[in-house]
This record gives structure tokens, sequence and C-alpha cells, in this order.
């Protein structure tokens, strides 16, 4: 979606920098894109399978400064930051109304690899919300390989769609899912996939107002409404992080049994639900009695 008016969003919002030298994959790659990465949890410590840094210190790290609307439009962490302005107006009106409580997730950019409270993760892991600090971290380098290396479709609402559904598991760690969720599981019908399926329909809710939310800053929409292509692009991006694509994409045999995120078909149809309904009861994917 195109980000509209003539005003800026300000600075401060995403962190920036924090990377530990080279990337080095270890037990993430493919299988840890668009996740909470590996969902089983130790004293509240995601598994990373071992990806780490080189143990060089940290980079220098900062904060995306003011980003004017065109600069949202045409550079990544500038739009980053304003999809994450834009999801904290929806979620905080979404949540105050079905009278829960709402709270900011951090959201840092990051390049090679990076220290959280879920340990050491690095750019092969994908995009990722962890738990503890309650922070979605993002490389943006990630969209290039969506597309060239797993035919996801790029654009502005395939990269909004990835931070949405990280931000639709942040939503779903503030109001209990994650902690009543059985996340070490694995298999088509398992709760590690009904989690992530709730979090592609909570991107598909936000997606669906979102020409319709407005900046308290400017008094506007957001964003102008979504055009048939930027659609076909999310659901694009959303159809190259399922399973069995994703089992396809790797060389081996599609096998349900293994899956932690449901199929590409899935995963469209529950961000379409959550576009079409827009109700935190229609994505009650614990509710329904198959995927």
């Amino acid at each position: 979606m195109t980000f509209q008016g003539d005003g800026s969003f300000g600075g401060g919002r995403v962190k920036t920098g924090g990377g530990r030298g080279k990337a080095v994959a270890g037990g993430g790659g493919v299988v840890g894109l668009l996740v909470v990465l590996v969902y089983v949890f130790s004293n509240g410590q995601v598994d990373l399978g071992g990806i780490a840094g080189d143990g060089s210190e940290p980079g220098a790290t900062g904060t995306v400064g003011t980003c004017t609307v065109e600069q949202a439009n045409t550079d990544r962490t500038c739009r980053l930051s304003a999809t994450a302005y834009a999801l904290d107006t929806y979620w905080e009106s979404t949540l105050t109304a079905a009278g829960q409580q709402f709270a900011q997730p951090d959201v840092q950019s990051f390049s090679g690899s990076v220290s959280t409270g879920c340990g050491g993760a690095t750019s092969a892991s994908g995009p990722f919300y962890c738990p503890p600090d309650a922070t979605i971290y993002l490389d943006v380098s990630f969209y290039d390989e969506l597309e060239s290396r797993f035919g996801g479709e790029d654009g502005p609402l395939a990269e909004e769609y990835v931070t949405a559904h990280e931000y639709g598991h942040h939503i779903q760690n503030i109001t209990g899912v994650m902690d009543k969720a059985d996340r070490g599981g694995t298999g088509a019908e398992s709760d590690s996939v009904r989690v992530e399926l709730q979090a592609d329909c909570y991107a598909g809710m936000w997606a669906g107002d979102a020409a319709s939310t407005i900046n308290p800053d400017t008094g506007e929409p957001y964003l102008a409404p979504i055009t048939a292509e930027q659609l076909k692009n999310a659901l694009g991006a959303a159809a190259a992080v399922g399973d069995d694509h994703i089992q396809e994409q790797s060389g081996g045999s599609v096998n349900p049994d293994t899956w932690t995120h449901g199929s590409s078909e899935e995963r469209q149809r529950w961000f379409t639900r959550g576009y079409e309904k827009g109700t935190l009861e229609a994505c009650d994917t614990f509710a329904a009695d198959s995927l």
C-alpha cells in the first residue's frame, strides 16, 4: 500500500544496528521465515537452533529518524518505521475497543546478526518476533530473498504484510494466546500452525482497515486504498512462506506432519479472512474445526 499525505512520520520508533559481524547460518535458514523462529521455548527463551553471530562486538545502534511520506514509499527502512506507526494506531484502537490492554512492541532493523532476549540470531533466520523482549527483529534485505529465492512477490504491501504478521505475534503475546498455546508441537492441525495462521489473519485485519486508520499527526488515513495488484503481492508473499512451498523449494517431499506454519493456501486464506471480516473473533484459529 502507498502512504499518503504531505506529512512525515516521527523518528525513534525503529531501532537500527546491533549487528555482530558477518552472519553465520545455523539451524534457522529456510524454516525460520516469518515465524517466532522455532516454537521450542525453554524458560521463556526461544531455541534458535544454534544461530549466533561471530562473537565480535555489537555494531553501532541508533534509531530511524523522521521520514517523509515520500521516503516511506521509496525507502525500506522508512517504510518499516511508517508501518510500525500505522500498526500501533490500529491495534491500540482495536484492542481498546475489545476491552484489552495495549502495549507497543519494539522494532529493530538489523544487518548480519543480532543479540535478542531470545538469544543470538542472524539474517538467515528471517524476520521474527521475540516474546521475552517484546521486539520485532527484521533485516530489510529479507525482501530480496523472499522474491529471488522463494518466489514470493515483492512490493509495498508484501513488505508491510511481513511486518504486520510479526506484529500479530506481539498481539498474541500481550493477549495471552502464546501462553495458552502448545507451541512445541508440529502437524497440520497443531497449535504452532494455529498461532501462525492467526498472525496472518491479524495482518489481514490491519491491511483491510489501513486505508481507514487515521494518522493522528495529519488527520488523514495512513495509506491509500489497496489496489488489486498490491493485494496479489501480499498473497504471493503469504504463499511463498507456506510449509508445503518451503518443503518443495528445499527439494524435499511435502510432509504435513512436520508443519509449524500452515500451507500456502491456508496462509493466503487466513490473511484474506482477516482482510474481509476484520474482527478478532473471525481470526480465532483455535476455535476452528479445520484450518
